[in-house]
């Protein structure tokens, strides 16, 4: 064989001396085929580093056993930690992810749904952005699909994630029972599912007729961002004594400000952080966090998925929504009393 020439099952059928046909029914997994045949045909074409092509095996009526995965993020842990699960989840079933990633820009997601439906995936997990365009919609219905975290109503009823404003709504409640009034909240665009009810969440516990100062809304990845809208709050004449992050982007930021300008926390500043990195316990005092189970609402969604498409493909409303708990940790404290 030549080098860089794709090893075919015509290849593996004249190292072993046997027909094409048997050798096609061996890797099928035929029951005519002895289990003594099926095992030497599997050996020799993992030998010769055999890949059977999908393209003819779906020609042929075999269905597809790859599963579109498409994310915002794969560098935001929050994201990655998702995406080993659903891959785990769906490798022990027999399937496979093809992963990408959108960064939020519609015109990215459009192009990469396109890729997936030629690619003739069997489904699709999808982390909408916020306003998809209607050609990625249309296509998205071609096949099953169930949305992950984050929902937009044009696309499937079908949708797994976390009760974004009962996160929130705990953590700032955990700095107004500690005493706290003036509590500011960072946060993603409010265009987003998950920005809005993550400051509803907030609302819920400061009241309509909070402080607009104390507000920031981020894009939800920008570090830099983040950074910047914390230290206005620190600079203004009135600062929180209290923050709350609504991101693990904008919480990386807002510790990285809060490093460089050496705060006191939680003396000069509590603060309640959102998702539970493994860097988030080593920070300063130990950051007070809400910790969310991504891994969890993961693997459900993926199995939910898979016993769809196992059963007949139905598209019935399903939605399943789990809430995170507060990890109490060093960075929140009583407000200190004014000198």
């Amino acid at each position: 064989m030549g080098a860089g020439r794709r090893v075919t099952t015509r290849d593996i059928a004249e190292q072993l001396n046997l027909a094409v046909s048997t050798v096609g029914r061996a890797l099928a997994q035929d029951p005519r085929v002895s289990v003594e045949t099926r095992h030497r045909v599997e050996r020799k074409a993992a030998e010769l580093g055999y890949v059977g092509n999908q393209a003819a095996r779906m020609m042929r009526g075999v269905s597809s056993t790859v599963i579109g995965l498409l994310i915002p993020d794969v560098g935001n842990t929050f994201y990655s930690t998702a995406a080993h699960a659903l891959a785990q989840c769906m490798s022990r079933q027999g399937y496979q992810v093809m992963l990408c990633e959108t960064d939020d820009d519609r015109d990215n997601e459009l192009a990469q749904v396109r890729g997936m439906i030629a690619g003739q995936v069997a489904g699709v997990i999808v982390v909408p952005t916020p306003n998809p365009r209607s050609e990625s919609v249309r296509l998205l219905r071609q096949v099953p699909h169930v949305q992950f975290l984050r929902r937009h109503p044009a696309l499937s009823e079908q949708w797994f994630g976390i009760d974004d404003r009962a996160v929130l709504r705990d953590a700032t409640q955990h700095l107004r029972d500690l005493g706290h009034t003036r509590i500011a909240y960072l946060g993603g665009l409010s265009d987003l599912s998950t920005g809005r009810q993550r400051f509803t969440g907030y609302l819920d516990v400061v009241g309509p007729d909070h402080d607009p100062g104390m507000v920031a809304h981020i894009a939800p990845f920008c570090v830099e961002d983040a950074r910047k809208e914390l230290a206005r709050l620190l600079d203004s004449p009135h600062p929180p004594t209290a923050l709350v992050t609504a991101s693990v982007r904008i919480t990386e930021g807002v510790l990285e400000e809060l490093t460089a300008r050496r705060v006191a926390v939680p003396r000069e500043l509590s603060v309640v952080g959102f998702g539970d990195e493994r860097g988030f316990a080593w920070w300063g005092p130990g950051l007070t966090t809400m910790a969310l189970p991504v891994h969890e609402v993961a693997t459900a969604c993926s199995t939910w998925l898979l016993e769809r498409l196992r059963e007949d493909g139905s598209t019935a409303p399903f939605t399943s929504s789990t809430t995170g708990y507060l990890r109490a940790r060093g960075s929140t404290a009583t407000p200190a009393t004014p000198r």
